[in-house]
């Protein structure tokens, strides 16, 4: 067995021993009555950035969906596999979550590709995906070179706000005051949490 899987076993052993050990009350609650999360959280796929650590989540607590750039694409069924919208749909439509965040973080490197271009090892589908958030990318271009890519990383969790309401069953919810949606972005370097406030920007949270 590769070392490194050794390392990931070693993790298991002490999960065994101690997360669920200490959270075997919730696992077997979880597993005779299903899951009911308190948020769908959609995040970004990159390492450095995971949900439940953020926000110090139990486990069941989050529904959490990853993917490059944490980016919602626009409601559009047309017979393809949309991975993402299905995911989101399950949330709100099966599961009723009552809240959706997003979460976006810093040096997003979905986000670097969508303004600099994407490396060319990874051609086949990253360039696509990102042009999700080209409207971020051109309201980031009006900035200076220096403050292009936190404006698009901000502006990009704008945009999936944006997507979500797209969704007839979303939008439908959010009228209804059974669904709330949040916009938040966490700074890997300094490990603060910014939420879009009810003015439009972004503010560090409180501690």
């Amino acid at each position: 067995m590769a070392p490194e899987m050794d390392d990931f076993i070693a993790g298991y052993h002490r999960f065994r021993a101690g997360t669920w050990h200490n959270e075997r009350a919730r696992f077997d609650a979880l597993s005779k009555f299903g899951q009911k999360p308190r948020a769908l959280v959609i995040g970004c796929s990159d390492s450095r950035t995971d949900p439940q650590m953020v926000f110090n989540a139990a486990p069941g607590e989050l529904f959490i969906i990853r993917n490059v750039a944490n980016l919602v694409p626009p409601y559009g069924p047309d017979g393809q596999p949309h991975g993402i919208s299905a995911a989101i749909e399950f949330a709100v439509r099966a599961l009723k979550v009552p809240h959706i965040i997003i979460l976006g973080h810093a040096m997003c490197g979905g986000i670097q590709a969508l303004l600099n271009g994407p490396p060319g090892e990874v051609s086949d589908f990253v360039g696509q995906w990102v042009r999700i958030a080209e409207p971020a990318r051109a309201r980031a271009m009006k900035a200076s070179p220096e403050h292009r890519q936190d404006i698009c990383e901000h502006e990009s969790v704008r945009l999936s706000l944006d997507n979500l309401m797209t969704f007839p069953w979303i939008a439908s919810a959010v009228g209804a005051g059974n669904l709330k949606l949040h916009a938040c972005f966490f700074d890997v370097r300094s490990g603060v949490l910014e939420r879009l406030g009810t003015d439009g920007n972004f503010k560090p949270v409180a501690e």
